[in-house]
């Protein structure tokens, strides 16, 4: 990197009162976390050079507002120029960069230490006062347990922001000149990939727990286990509590693993009968068995499945995101009543589970933030018979168990998305008599318009036509919402308009023909050009 110039250490920056002035950084992808790290760090003195594939107007426009350098360059196969001589002391990488990167393997040949948004954010976390952090992450159910912590955590009085791969940078609200007692934040695979390579910048969350775990991201992580052992960093350093889910083996493991801080408790969840350190379910009853003093004997009331129900957190999966939050909350210690109300007055985002319509007797049912085959299997299940609307980009994961697995549940399958050759040989292999329709259409607008008039036809009364792709969205659609909103307004123009949950008329029309395969399109946008964060996982 040149004996002239010199390199600072950078085990001295711990604090938003360190010394970061003049310190040269640059940072990989201007999306949303991308911009929040350079806004960051130029705020504390930084020399910040930003390197894209592409960018934003919204994005490009704020760059010199904020004091930064940047440098767009399509192909991003050789480290640009202006990056070289730019001689950075640190980069920052944003989660769309996969960890082969050229730009990250040159990094490494030069010996110029990398970071993540959520390492320079624990790191700068004092601005105002430091918030506790209570983690989350999972290939299912994050958000949605996040935003419910988040609610109940609310409605304790505390002082708390739902934060990360959700969609608010973590360094934005350490930047709130308020300042919070407590952050949830959600991890995804490609953040924790990041965290705590450098122990002076580890993370040490209060609270922390991996929901699930199932194939996922294999495209970025290399491996299954490169991914579980991403996941698995969630519970490294927790100081109360590391929240497990019972029925899955691996997060339990994950836990017996951890290195945490002396005096955390591993806190068990599952919809069984409770042990004495665990959130269970007796009968229909929520319970804490944890965090009560009298454990060895008795149990806490929280809700009641009666009450998850109306509150539309009924389905199994739902269930288990509850206790998870439940468990986060009464580590921090909020009271049994407070959980109760806050559940109660919880709403679920669009586009989760989300009933659009009821019509004929058939229930329409938006599950577009099942971008993988775990978060499909967990929305399948919640349904007795099915006509599904599947595919998309796959990123690597093979969706054979899942049709095999719900096979005799399914009256017809729908298959949309640019890798339909690989979801049609899966419903060969595992159900060869099932009636299959393939959308082949190259006017992304037409998509769903096309899959709602084949599944309309192929439904019968006490049905469910669900959207659950099991695979990301960006191949024909913008994300996972637009995908979610395409689909709510083809089924309302195809059966009128309805109120949600209402019941409505409309025609059913014939199916058409199913199409020939005509090839898989090209695939999705570019990840690492961006920086964008890939499609989140649910």
């Amino acid at each position: 990197m040149g004996d002239s110039i010199a390199v600072r250490d950078l085990t001295t920056l711990t604090s938003w009162n360190a010394d970061w002035s003049k310190l040269r950084v640059a940072v990989l992808g201007l999306g949303v976390s991308g911009f929040s790290v350079a806004d960051t760090l130029t705020e504390l003195g930084a020399e910040v050079l930003i390197v894209a594939g592409s960018v934003s107007k919204e994005y490009g426009d704020l760059v010199d507002v904020i004091g930064a350098q940047l440098v767009i360059e399509p192909d991003l196969s050789t480290p640009p120029a202006a990056l070289v001589d730019f001689v950075p002391e640190l980069i920052i990488v944003s989660p769309g960069f996969h960890p082969d990167h050229p730009l990250l393997e040159w990094a490494q040949q030069q010996e110029i230490s990398m970071w993540g948004d959520i390492e320079l954010a624990w790191r700068v976390r004092d601005k105002v006062r430091p918030a506790q952090w209570i983690c989350v992450t999972g290939t299912n159910g994050k958000t949605t347990t996040v935003q419910l912590a988040t609610h109940i955590l609310n409605a304790s009085g505390a002082r708390v922001a739902a934060v990360g791969n959700i969609g608010v940078p973590v360094l934005d609200a350490v930047r709130d000149p308020v300042g919070y007692d407590v952050l949830v934040v959600e991890l995804s695979s490609y953040q924790l990939h990041w965290i705590n390579r450098n122990s002076e910048g580890a993370i040490s969350p209060f609270a922390s727990v991996c929901l699930n775990l199932a194939d996922d991201h294999l495209d970025w992580h290399g491996s299954a286990e490169a991914y579980a052992a991403a996941k698995a960093k969630v519970y490294e350093n927790t100081v109360v509590a590391c929240v497990y889910n019972k029925a899955v083996e691996a997060t339990m493991r994950m836990v017996e693993d951890a290195d945490v801080i002396e005096g955390c408790r591993a806190i068990g969840c599952d919809l069984e009968m409770p042990g004495r350190s665990d959130l269970g379910m007796v009968d229909d009853i929520i319970v804490d068995r944890a965090f009560h003093d009298d454990r060895h004997n008795s149990a806490l009331e929280l809700t009641t499945h009666g009450e998850l129900t109306a509150a539309g957190l009924d389905a199994p999966h739902s269930v288990s995101n509850v206790l998870a939050a439940a468990a986060l909350c009464r580590a921090w210690g909020v009271e049994p009543a407070i959980v109760r109300e806050a559940i109660s007055t919880f709403h679920m985002d669009q586009h989760r589970t989300e009933v659009v319509a009821r019509v004929s007797g058939i229930t329409w049912v938006d599950d577009s933030k099942a971008t993988n085959p775990h978060a499909a299997d967990a929305s399948l299940r919640a349904f007795e018979s099915v006509v599904w609307i599947v595919g998309g980009l796959l990123k690597g994961v093979d969706i054979g168990e899942l049709v095999a697995k719900h096979s005799l549940r399914l009256r017809a399958a729908v298959i949309i998305g640019v890798d339909r050759l690989e979801v049609v040989a899966a419903f060969q292999r595992h159900a060869p008599t099932l009636p299959v329709f393939e959308v082949d259409s190259a006017d992304t607008k037409d998509i769903m318009t096309v899959a709602v008039r084949h599944a309309n036809a192929l439904a019968e009364a006490g049905d469910t036509v669900l959207l659950a792709p099991a695979a990301a969205s960006m191949d024909q659609f913008s994300d996972y919402a637009d995908r979610g909103t395409r689909f709510a307004e083809a089924v309302h123009v195809l059966v009128g308009r309805a109120e949600h949950g209402a019941e409505a008329t409309g025609s059913r029309p014939e199916p058409e023909p199913r199409t020939e395969e005509s090839g898989p399109e090209e695939s999705g946008p570019e990840e690492s050009g961006t920086g964008e964060s890939p499609e989140a996982e649910r």
